[in-house]
């Protein structure tokens, strides 16, 4: 066994009742508004003693309705306190303010001193009447900082009021459901599922008759497809909601173009399904990953169905939600960051600009084939930016048929391979270079194509030129 495991904490975690107690702080300044602060997360009766109170301490206390002591410290002050804290900013006086407390066997703290402290402050995870909070021994509050925004990205801000309402149901639960299974499962399925879900979007009536349905339902839950928006592929571009439903999903199904690091940001124990989706090499047809998604709905499965970029954006969402709803199965929708977002970023390109461009297109190339030329071609002429999906194939004909259209072949192009990721690759050129594009085997990534004079804007200092090969044809 190693030595880090056999390490013992010499602070032990506590939760000490404070509703309606006193909790003392004495100082003037920002130490003692830091402090005041985190103790006014809780229901406990507040008293400064700040001698010389710094203006934004005297309006915390009058906003907050603390008790503003404007006086020496005294002993006496600290009298029937739940705890006390010493932020003075003054060693010798914080030292005489702990000294006191523990004569009458009050807890205490000073402000940046472990060494004479009874407790530490944590960082705190505030999602009443749950919480979460982390310490370390006063070592590294920095770290303890760090680790703390990571949990709060992972708790749902509803998860207080869920907590609030589990707790009406406490009694009931307990009287109707037999120990055991039945009843942890129940449990799991409120926090997790169709209640969780209402309470999230502040439908408390709804989370109310979810949680009266489970109940009546013995704890087996109903199925429910979340189609969630991976990002282009970076894993801190996925959000936080997006997060949460991959840590609760008992099924992921996802494309093939989704990293295997945005996959494994699940749970652990959650099957996997891949429904392929890459050109030319389909492991699953649209039909079947729908009737995959109502059937495991009916299974009562929690199903994540994670789609590259935005699932509304070319994401094949809109067959998959009618399926769904078709067969009455619940779903949500959780957006993501597309593809032309994070090529725009990796650029430096503003998609809009004023006196420049004020629309914006999405589209892929294979709008353009056929007779008729789209809408959007002509939207290009007239100045619009175009975000061009999936169009590496047929870029010498997106250039040709804008060209027909009438918009310049000296119109400034950016390509962007693996748009947010470290892989990523930026090209810069006219449109006339496109047809370039199809003939070069070295872009074996996904390819977004933005077209535009808003693209002149952009920093290409890190872009290749398109045309570099071929001087004549070389961008001034």
């Amino acid at each position: 066994m190693s030595d880090a495991s056999q390490r013992k904490l010499d602070a032990f975690p506590v939760f000490l009742k404070v509703a309606g107690r006193m909790v003392v702080i004495v100082g003037n300044g920002d130490e003692a508004l830091a402090k005041a602060r985190l103790i006014g997360q809780s229901s406990a009766r507040i008293r400064l003693i700040a001698d010389a109170p710094e203006a934004g301490l005297r309006h915390w206390a009058v906003e907050n309705g603390a008790e503003l002591l404007e006086t020496a410290y005294a002993p006496h002050l600290l009298e029937a306190a739940a705890m006390v804290f010493a932020a003075t900013d003054d060693e010798a006086a914080d030292c005489r303010i702990i000294a006191d407390a523990r004569a009458l066997k009050i807890p205490s703290n000073a402000v940046d001193r472990p060494d004479i402290c009874d407790f530490y402050t944590p960082a705190l995870v505030n999602r009443a009447p749950v919480a979460v909070a982390i310490g370390t021994e006063g070592a590294g509050p920095v770290l303890a900082q760090m680790i703390r925004a990571r949990v709060d990205r992972m708790l749902a801000p509803s998860l207080g009021a869920l907590a609030v309402l589990a707790n009406s149901y406490r009694i009931a639960a307990e009287k109707l459901l037999p120990r055991g299974s039945a009843r942890r499962r129940f449990w799991r399925e409120f926090f997790a599922g169709a209640p969780a879900r209402a309470m999230e979007v502040g439908h408390i009536s709804e989370a109310r008759r979810a949680a009266t349905r489970l109940l009546r339902n013995e704890g087996r839950g109903e199925g429910h497809v979340a189609l969630v928006g991976a990002g282009p592929g970076a894993e801190d571009l996925l959000t936080l909601r997006a997060h949460r439903l991959l840590m609760q999903a008992d099924v992921i199904v996802h494309d093939a173009l989704v990293p295997e690091a945005v996959v494994s940001m699940g749970r652990r124990d959650a099957e996997r399904i891949l429904a392929g989706k890459r050109k030319g090499a389909h492991s699953m047809t649209q039909d079947e990953i729908s009737r995959l998604l109502v059937e495991l709905g009916r299974e009562g499965k929690r199903v994540v169905r994670l789609k590259s970029g935005d699932p509304l954006i070319f994401g094949r969402a809109a067959e998959e939600m009618q399926a769904l709803r078709d067969a009455g199965i619940s779903y949500e929708v959780v957006p993501g960051v597309t593809a032309a977002f994070a090529a725009a970023a990796d650029l430096e390109l503003p998609l809009t600009l004023r006196g420049v461009a004020s629309s914006l297109v999405f589209t892929t190339g294979h709008d353009l084939r056929g007779s008729t030329l789209p809408d959007w071609a002509r939207l290009a002429v007239s100045g619009a930016t175009v975000a061009v999906y999936m169009g590496r194939s047929v870029a010498a004909e997106i250039a040709a048929r804008l060209v027909e259209a009438g918009l310049s072949a000296d119109t400034p192009v950016a390509l962007v391979e693996n748009a947010s990721l470290e892989t990523r690759r930026l090209l810069h050129g006219r449109l006339a270079d496109l047809a370039l594009v199809e003939n070069r085997d070295d872009l074996a990534g996904p390819v977004l194509t933005v077209i535009g004079e808003a693209v002149a804007a952009a920093n290409l200092a890190n872009s290749e030129p398109l045309a570099a090969r071929l001087p004549a044809l070389a961008v001034a």
